[in-house]
């Protein structure tokens, strides 16, 4: 408990304000000595340090004391883990839940101000963008040693739950609109690196079932919001919705101010070389993290940021497949918010509160995805490449994509049962239970892309993301706004009949991936072949 404090921005914050005299660190003592360090012949074998003779310096590396280090983010105790893990994941949910509580305000905004339906539904629209233009900018931040993950969190996530208070007292709709845009941008950091941060302290093999649950409370979130601040809003007013977004945030942000410690092993190995220079005087000692930052250019940081992913994206169709169909699946998703009223309001009758129920649905899609797809892992996946690694042969990327092979056809399958289901003649359910289906293909489809990028460009995989994410975001904003003319103009059974056959024929493309992937790498200077 006592370094679980320390190492959380609490325990930093203080540790800064004392100069070192709270919340110390075992290399604080006077009397410290490194493990084994009595000779420089021994540095390498402590695990504390290695040489490198450049002319006439030696630079030691500091590293782990031993194999089991406790301040190694993979030694942490199970707890410890699981306490972080749940951090993060709450922290996501946050965000992400904060993007649709506002649809339940629309209907009143439209009336307040006299506006258009296309128009109150900016303020989801400019909040999703916000969360995509975010990580371009704190994704590469967090990959700074000298940053780590921590102050990217703590700091936007405050700045976050600070721009709560006047979202919820604006009195003007630009205003709101503006406020929006920052709330996503400031909230899009645990999107942006939030899975990197599971990845510092557990390994690969946990890593499928991980991130399954962590994508699956970060899909599941923006179904909630409707559910959550339908009654709100239905009950009491408008306003209702922002202020539930402050309740839940606000003490969120307390346990993670309290308690969530800094993950990333260069950050943690490079403030250990600072404490240790201090303390012996040497300024030899060295972190591997800290050379590598200082031969880093902001012009070379910038362009692998903003400039390398979307070259890759011009340069291998299959990685452009990949961004386009995510993209595509998020829009889909987000269309559900514009033709939900259309379908369960006006054809079926529901009340607002009863809307936000109609997306439970969701609900149940991704917890059948989620079950589903860590069995297979479990099952299937696990003994295959555990035996591959044993017999020593390589697993290409493209294994990854095995399980959307299958689930691929469920997201045009569902789309068309909601599509041609929804009229009065037919019980709702039959119509929530396409949406229900094409979300579990939606939900599996998206873990193998995300699976699969890394193991593809693994030197750029965090921009990528960050570029992926940029797509998406960007997609779901456009079908925020053009969905509900489409559905009004189309009906609501052409409209996502016409999203559902976009669907079906990316089908192909899983499959052109899955067998000509490897080809198309041997051709791509930038994947691991």
């Amino acid at each position: 408990m006592r370094d679980l404090l320390r190492d959380a921005a609490v325990g930093q914050v203080l540790r800064f304000l004392t100069r070192g005299k709270v919340a110390t660190y075992p290399e604080d003592a006077i009397d410290f000595k490194l493990p084994a360090l009595q000779t420089q012949s021994n540095l390498s074998e402590s695990g504390s340090a290695t040489c490198d003779h450049q002319a006439s310096n030696t630079i030691t590396l500091v590293t782990w004391y031993t194999d089991n280090d406790p301040a190694n983010p993979h030694n942490w105790s199970s707890p410890k883990k699981l306490w972080i893990s749940f951090l993060i994941l709450t922290y996501t949910l946050s965000v992400y839940i904060g993007s649709s509580l506002y649809t339940a305000s629309e209907s009143a905004i439209v009336s307040l101000y006299g506006v258009s339906e296309v128009v109150a539904a900016l303020g989801l629209s400019l909040y999703v963008i916000g969360y995509g233009v975010g990580p371009m900018l704190f994704s590469p931040l967090s990959e700074i040693p000298a940053i780590g993950r921590n102050p990217p969190y703590v700091i936007t996530y405050a700045l976050f739950v600070v721009l709560c208070v006047p979202t919820s007292l604006v009195d003007n709709l630009s205003g709101l609109l503006v406020l929006r845009f920052l709330l996503g941008f400031f909230g899009s950091p645990c999107l942006a690196t939030g899975g990197a941060s599971y990845g510092d302290f557990y390994g690969g093999r946990e890593m499928p079932y991980v991130i399954a649950l962590w994508g699956g409370g970060a899909t599941l979130a923006p179904a909630l919001g409707p559910l959550v601040g339908g009654f709100a809003v239905q009950y009491e007013n408008w306003r209702w919705s922002s202020w539930e977004l402050l309740w839940f945030t606000g003490p969120v942000f307390i346990l993670m101010f309290l308690a969530l410690p800094e993950t990333s092993s260069d950050k943690i190995l490079l403030q250990r070389a600072r404490r240790l220079r201090t303390l012996t005087g040497r300024t030899d000692l060295r972190a591997s993290s800290e050379i590598r930052q200082e031969k880093m250019a902001t012009g070379q940081i910038v362009f692998q940021a903003l400039i390398k992913p979307w070259e890759i994206n011009i340069k291998d169709p299959a990685m452009l497949f990949t961004t386009f169909y995510t993209a595509l699946t998020y829009a889909i998703y987000y269309s559900f918010f514009e033709s939900f009223p259309l379908v369960y309001q006006e054809i079926y009758g529901f009340n607002l509160s009863e809307l936000g129920l109609a997306f439970l649905a969701v609900l149940v899609g991704l917890c059948v995805a989620v079950a589903a797809y860590c069995a297979y892992f479990y099952w299937i996946s696990d003994p295959i490449f555990a035996k591959a690694e044993q017999e020593g042969h390589a697993i290409p990327p493209e294994a990854r994509l095995r399980p959307g092979l299958v689930a691929t056809f469920f997201i045009p399958a569902g789309l068309f049962i909601y599509a041609w289901t929804s009229r009065p003649s037919l019980h709702y359910l039959i119509s929530l239970v396409g949406v229900a289906i094409s979300m579990f293909g939606v939900f599996i489809i998206s873990q193998c892309m995300f699976i699969y990028l890394p193991f593809t460009y693994p030197r750029y995989a965090g921009s990528l993301f960050a570029a992926n994410g940029f797509a998406r975001s960007v997609f779901a904003a456009g079908a925020i706004l053009y969905a509900r003319p489409m559905f009004l103009g189309m009906g609501v059974a052409g409209g996502v009949s016409l999203l559902g056959g976009l669907c079906a024929g990316c089908c192909a493309g899983i499959y052109a991936i899955f067998f000509f992937g490897e080809r198309l790498r041997l051709s791509s200077r930038f994947a691991v072949t």
